[in-house]
């Protein structure tokens, strides 16, 4: 059974500036649902991680960077702060953020440094002693999706835990393939899709199938991080990692999300704009 689950949240955030200078782009809020049903805010990176427990995982690794102490500091309870609310009548408040602490308590959270922007495959190879044997899931900090009881990350774990894949990840069609990385292959049964192919940010894509960052790996990720060049941007790519494995013949197999589950991903000021709109709407809108 997946317990074990990574949170790459080191990048430094240059196209969310001046905001993320001081403040890791993680830490930035969106809308969302408190405990009574009330609309709250809360940073994206705590959203992920309760969705993450509430599917039964139990154990985290963050991959953080120079200033980003505040991921930490908010993960660690407070009960000085929970008295204060009590104090001041803040039910609401404080019964959400005792939820969430609570949450912490019934964890185990490994806090890893990557001192350089060294890319999203050299955040996730610095968490091969954590994972250690076992498979585990790698779940993006700065994005996330919104969906009837997570269901997007339960369909992932079960299909992962029917199929013998050394990798699984989500997909999603999109307009502009060039920003993403795209995958090529054909498609299967039940809601598999064999990869064959990654390309990351293609000036000349060949297809608009592009990877979320939610992924299912074999510890044999880390092998072929290991033995990848730096690629894109001169940083060490998941993608290239991925791709390694597809040529070893591996099996490297995507799922594309439901349509009826919504993508929020704040990597810039145009689409933290979208992610604030949409999380607004749907905390407001009927259960989810």
């Amino acid at each position: 059974m997946l317990r074990k689950a990574v949170i790459p949240a080191a990048g430094m955030g240059t196209r969310l500036l001046s905001v993320t200078k001081e403040q890791p782009k993680e830490m930035l809020p969106i809308f969302a649902r408190g405990m009574k049903g009330d609309l709250c805010l809360k940073p994206i990176v705590q959203l992920i991680f309760e969705q993450l427990y509430s599917v039964g995982f139990r154990d985290f690794c963050f991959i953080v960077g120079r200033g980003k102490r505040a991921i930490e500091d908010h993960f660690t309870p407070d009960p000085s702060f929970i008295s204060k609310l009590d104090s001041k009548g803040l039910e609401s408040a404080t019964e959400d953020l005792q939820a969430f602490y609570n949450m912490i308590e019934n964890s185990t959270l490994v806090w890893i440094n990557q001192p350089e922007p060294r890319g999203f495959g050299d955040a996730v190879l610095k968490a091969k002693g954590f994972a250690g044997n076992d498979r585990f899931l790698v779940h993006a900090g700065d994005s996330c999706f919104i969906s009837k009881n997570a269901e997007h990350l339960r369909r992932l774990v079960r299909m992962s835990e029917e199929n013998e894949a050394q990798t699984l990840f989500l997909s999603k069609e999109v307009q502009d393939p060039k920003r993403f990385g795209i995958v090529e292959g054909e498609t299967m049964a039940n809601e598999l899709f064999k990869v064959k192919r990654l390309v990351e940010k293609p000036a000349q894509p060949a297809s608009r199938l592009a990877i979320m960052p939610v992924y299912v790996f074999d510890p044999i990720i880390f092998k072929a991080l290991e033995s990848t060049k730096t690629g894109f941007a001169g940083e060490l790519q998941l993608t290239d990692g991925i791709q390694k494995i597809v040529d070893w013949n591996l099996n490297v197999y995507t799922t594309q999300v439901d349509p009826k589950e919504t993508w929020l991903d704040i990597g810039s000021p145009d689409l933290y704009w979208e992610a604030q709109s949409l999380s607004y709407k749907l905390s407001r809108g009927p259960t989810s």
